[in-house]
């Protein structure tokens, strides 16, 4: 009896010190654990641009306050443009270009003087359940809305001829879930060529020699969520190896609502998920998790020739985690 009793309280303290040193997701700290910093400047020579995605709320939760505290970080950072990784509009995405929800989702609420530059966005599952064209064709009525396609590449020159690569993918056509339930919710997604896009994605990372390549998405790859595995399952099979085989640096998305940053075991890349623009959902670590966080916020990334950096911000501007990559 008196072994058994021993047994046990083996097993309790064995228990107990699992809890106490599993890995969590803390939101008040940064990297190391300490009070995480407020990000006000950066190099001068570097090229810097924010990542915002799963905004509209028309401007409730912390989406307006996202959006001044973007627009004052632009007023001591030289940002280049915003790249808006999906769900700009919830629920049903927009109806036209005309939709009132342009207004309330996003000029009224992205209106500091700073954000009047180029946004270059891409569609999430929620611009799906409505008029996708319309998110294409808004660029004729807003100025600084850049859409060229539903997937499209941009390179941008960095001192000491390095370049930066970034590819905007549309991601909701590349899961089959989406096709499943297009006559019902997603009725565009019947219309994508899947294998097209796989191709494009293929030959233009292929024929770039960039110093650094990025991929932005608004579905991840690798993430922790109560969100359909099929999600990620699929976009492992079919876009993670392509990413893989090219020596993609960087691929970052939305839609789970949090930060997440991710490297599993074989690969050299680095998974972001970027938090919501709004509202924000708990997240718990997964195997290859460098760091999660449950705020909402937005990142940054800044890229010099020798340097490639993400900055994980909360609503405040705090850095919470910063994923750096070296030349």
């Amino acid at each position: 009896m008196r072994s058994n009793r021993v047994i046990s309280a083996i097993a309790a303290l064995l228990a107990a010190a699992a809890v106490t040193f599993a890995p969590s997701c803390t939101p008040a700290t940064g990297n190391a654990g300490t009070q995480a910093a407020h990000l006000d400047s950066l190099p001068d020579d570097n090229f810097n641009f924010i990542v915002a995605n799963d905004l509209g709320r028309n401007g409730y939760y912390d989406q307006k306050t996202i959006a001044e505290e973007m627009g004052r970080l632009a007023e001591n950072v030289d940002i280049e443009f915003v790249a808006a990784a999906g769900d700009v509009h919830h629920f049903e995405g927009v109806a036209s270009v005309d939709d009132p929800l342009w207004m309330t989702n996003y000029e009224l609420i992205y209106s500091h003087p700073e954000l009047m530059i180029d946004w270059f966005p891409v569609l999430g599952n929620h611009e799906y359940r409505g008029n996708t064209q319309a998110v294409l064709d808004y660029g004729n009525v807003s100025r600084r809305w850049n859409m060229p396609g539903r997937y499209y590449g941009m390179t941008f020159d960095l001192d000491n001829d390095a370049t930066l690569r970034l590819l905007f993918i549309d991601t909701t056509p590349l899961i089959d879930k989406y096709h499943k339930e297009a006559e019902e919710s997603y009725r565009d997604v019947a219309a994508q060529d899947i294998d097209r896009q796989l191709q494009w994605i293929d030959s233009t990372l292929n024929a770039s020699a960039a110093t650094w390549t990025v991929v932005i998405g608004h579905h991840p790859i690798y993430a922790q969520t109560p969100k359909d595995e099929v999600e990620r399952e699929d976009m492992q099979r079919r876009v993670d190896p392509i990413l893989r085989r090219h020596g993609v640096d960087m691929y970052i998305a939305g839609h789970i609502h949090n930060f997440q940053h991710i490297k599993p075991e074989g690969s050299d890349i680095d998974y972001v998920v970027n938090s919501s623009g709004s509202l924000s959902r708990d997240v718990s670590p997964i195997d290859g998790t460098v760091f999660c966080s449950s705020e909402p916020g937005f990142s940054v990334v800044s890229a010099s020739d020798r340097e490639l950096k993400l900055y994980m911000l909360d609503k405040h501007g705090n850095i919470l985690h910063t994923v750096t990559r070296t030349k």
